[in-house]
């Protein structure tokens, strides 16, 4: 049992893998935002090219 709390407060005090973690997290998050705004504007993008195309004689 003494091994493993020794293990324990070892991983506990462990940081290394922490800044990796916020990295993961913040690229995450940016992915998201990035798909949804593209995702967005591709939508608003394809319907005023159609209308522009509507209006256009022979398109």
């Amino acid at each position: 049992m003494s091994e493993y709390l020794k293990l324990l407060r070892a991983l506990y005090g462990d940081r290394r893998g922490v800044t990796a973690l916020e990295y993961a997290l913040i690229a995450g998050v940016l992915a998201t935002v990035l798909v949804t705004a593209f995702t967005a504007l591709g939508t608003s993008l394809s319907t005023a090219l159609s209308t522009l195309a509507s209006h256009i004689p022979g398109a």
